[in-house]
């Protein structure tokens, strides 16, 4: 009885150990204060764990929603990735997350931008960073805000744009197509959404208030002041100008699973508007969601929290990880 008890105790023990080990990375993370922008940022700068620099440094722009600077951890395996090809990483709280000032939803994806330059500026100034080799990380919403940034500030070594949106409103109506399909919705059922989705649009377009839609019948569940204000400001927004002033290289993420931004339309502007020879790389992940994560795990709550518990690196598509870091690597080795 004994031993038994003593080998669930060493088993206990054990398992503890592995899944602490599999929750640290081998990155020094810096808790930082980002200045030069409207506010103060509060971030994080990831380095790598050896070495005193300067490093390379990648530049994290977040996608929709109120994200914190490790967006909750999901963002550390990354960091982990890329500090092996010799880079950091920096990250912040979006405005009014995480007890930062500000508030996310007042800002347009211009303010991003300026939010972003900012905060490459600020970079530059830091004695471990290599201001040669700066370049942007983004995920879905930052597929408005990397274009921009990388166009105004050609500089900038690299973009890798992960799941991006080019156009606001198609992408609106690919994901109410996709997410009423994926419900297993009559046609009847898909023609009443496209309807209510057109409504809340001549909504926007007469620069009606939150209070007006509402009034007017809209569907308000789940929907605040603030958010429509903020896809009021931001409804319009298109990438393609911006891609076409892109001169950088540029490492195009799109995955199988995608509900939320229609990945073929997306390939293929990038493709059009990026020209410069061998300027645009594209990874396909088939069995992976928007957020990279395998589609096995993502369809189920009990997986996702088991595996972002026990083997965080794992949430991934397999090669998502290392094949940022041959991106970067490869960079690096140009002559």
């Amino acid at each position: 009885m004994l031993g038994a008890l003593l080998g669930v105790v060493l088993l206990v023990v054990g398992a503890a150990g592995w899944i602490l080990d599999q929750n640290s990375y081998e990155i020094r993370e810096e808790t930082v204060t980002i200045t030069g922008g409207p506010q103060p940022l509060q971030g994080v700068l990831a380095l790598p764990q050896t070495g005193a620099g300067p490093y390379g440094l990648v530049v994290f722009v977040h996608g929709d929603g109120p994200i914190d600077a490790t967006h909750e951890t999901f963002y550390r395996p990354i960091w982990e990735s890329l500090a092996r090809a010799g880079y950091a990483s920096l990250s912040w709280d979006k405005p009014g997350v995480n007890g930062a000032p500000g508030n996310w939803l007042d800002q347009s994806m211009d303010d991003r931008a300026a939010e972003a330059l900012a905060a490459i500026a600020w970079s530059r100034s830091r004695p471990e960073i290599d201001p040669h080799r700066i370049g942007l990380w983004g995920a879905s919403q930052a597929g408005w805000v990397l274009p921009k940034v990388a166009a105004q500030d050609p500089s900038l070594q690299f973009m890798i744009a992960v799941s991006p949106a080019v156009n606001w409103l198609q992408q609106g109506r690919y994901n109410t197509l996709a997410e009423s399909r994926a419900a297993g919705a009559s046609s009847t059922e898909v023609e009443a959404a496209l309807s209510r989705s057109e409504a809340t649009l001549n909504q926007l377009r007469t620069g009606a208030t939150f209070e007006e839609f509402a009034a007017a019948g809209g569907a308000t569940d789940g929907l605040t002041a603030d958010r429509w204000r903020f896809i009021a400001e931001n409804y319009t927004s298109d990438a393609s100008a911006d891609l076409v002033a892109v001169r950088i290289p540029v490492l195009l993420i799109v995955a199988g699973h995608d509900q939320n931004v229609d990945v073929v339309d997306t390939e293929a502007t990038y493709r059009a508007l990026l020209r410069e020879p061998g300027q645009l790389s594209v990874k396909h992940y088939p069995d992976a969601t928007h957020s990279l994560v395998r589609k096995d795990i993502e369809d189920s709550d009990v997986k996702t929290v088991v595996v972002a518990t026990v083997a965080p690196r794992s949430l991934f598509a397999d090669g998502f990880l290392t094949d940022q870091r041959h991106f970067v690597e490869a960079l690096q080795n140009r002559p």
